[in-house]
């Protein structure tokens, strides 16, 4: 049933939804309206009639999705004793973000090829938003060269913003099309991306953006790989010696102290954590920010230890079963996405279990990419075994 055109298309237009909305979309409630009826209900309706692909996932990714069950049962207990006035939101958007990773195995229905495709997509789709973002700040706002740009809509944070147009960049670099013409697009698509992160001057998204490319060889071991890392090098050294008065004005904005005062309100709770959506505020340096701009401290003041402990070995897993598929297409692009998040959640990433937003593109996103690597890696092994046959 999930494999009928009308099943594709009803899910194609979900993950191009999330993909794209974040962007477009008027209102951050519409956003979430969207995903309810272009994502959330075709992964329930079809989650049964698809369970034996989904049996063949747990199977093969036990590994990820153990402590994955152990992180979501550890986050309601946690409910018990939460400062949110209303536990009751917090369980929904557990609901919420086990829905979400159910839809990628159930979209895929063990064709990665079908992932891939719309992410390209998906990904020309924000090059264009990014696109309307620079010519709308800089020409129609009438903004400084050296302003910050704000993207569109639910991107208009110039470091949320430059997270997610900066993780686009990686998957595309990684993803290129076939034909020639597309190629082209491809190429124009990319350099509107960059262009976007270095604007932002957001100097998490740009470094995880260059760390990851020049990265790329390691698990590509290609030439395109090798030119795309000595390109990027080669631009970060450009940008950064026009911009260099930019990216040192704003010296560490914080990031030690808040990170020292994280830590200590972590040993305050080390084994409860605040509770699941537990509002806090991190006093660094006589101020208080909203949060502690790292994920994994974030997570331990919510969910102490053991919730850091379970999101660590899920995030590790993960990793694990992209590299045992990084001879294919699917698991190199995977990688790099991996990379990329982990490394923005160490500077600005302020959220795990909230409602869809630009975070999850850097935390949920990832590990419901690796839910389709079961496929990705069959399909490998099954024209390894041809090549040795024959």
């Amino acid at each position: 049933m999930q494999a009928t055109r009308w099943a594709q298309v009803w899910m194609t237009m979900g993950l191009l939804w999330f993909l794209l909305a974040i962007a477009f979309a008027p209102t951050n409630k519409i956003y979430q309206q969207g995903l309810v009826a272009l994502l959330w209900l075709p992964a329930m309706v079809f989650a049964w009639p698809a369970r034996a692909r989904l049996r063949e996932l747990l199977y093969e990714q036990r590994w990820v999705y153990l402590p994955m069950l152990g992180l979501l049962v550890w986050s309601l207990i946690s409910l018990l004793w939460t400062i949110d006035p209303d536990p009751t939101r917090g369980a929904k958007r557990l609901l919420y973000i086990a829905v979400f990773l159910l839809f990628f195995p159930v979209f895929a229905d063990a064709r990665p090829e079908r992932v891939i495709r719309v992410m390209q997509w998906g990904c020309i789709g924000l090059a264009l938003g990014a696109l309307l973002a620079i010519i709308k700040f800089y020409w129609v706002n009438g903004n400084s060269w050296y302003g910050r740009i704000e993207g569109l809509g639910q991107l208009s944070h110039p470091i949320l913003g430059g997270y997610v147009i900066g993780l686009a960049a990686v998957w595309l670099v990684h993803w290129v099309p076939q034909t020639r013409w597309m190629r082209g697009v491809w190429a124009v698509a990319l350099a509107l991306l960059g262009m976007f992160v270095v604007l932002s001057q957001s100097r998490g998204a740009a470094l995880a953006l260059l760390l990851s490319f020049l990265a790329m060889p390691i698990w590509c071991r290609d030439r395109r790989s090798r030119i795309v890392a000595v390109s990027a090098l080669t631009l970060a050294m450009l940008a950064f010696w026009f911009l260099e008065p930019l990216v040192m004005a704003r010296g560490v904005s914080y990031r030690p102290q808040i990170l020292m005062a994280s830590l200590q309100m972590i040993s305050e709770h080390p084994w409860t954590g605040l509770g699941l959506g537990g509002n806090y505020k991190v006093m660094a340096d006589g101020q208080y920010f909203d949060h502690a701009h790292n994920l994994f401290t974030h997570v331990a003041i919510e969910l102490g230890l053991p919730g850091l402990l379970l999101w660590c070995a899920v995030w590790l897993a993960v990793l694990r079963e992209a590299w045992k598929a990084r001879e294919t297409i699917y698991g190199q692009g995977v990688i790099g996405v991996w990379l990329f998040s982990f490394l923005a959640m160490q500077f600005d990433a302020a959220s795990l279990t909230g409602t869809p937003r630009a975070e999850w593109f850097i935390s949920w996103l990832p590990i419901g990419l690796a839910s389709v690597l079961v496929w990705a890696r069959v399909k490998t092994d099954a024209c390894d075994k041809i090549s040795r046959s024959s």
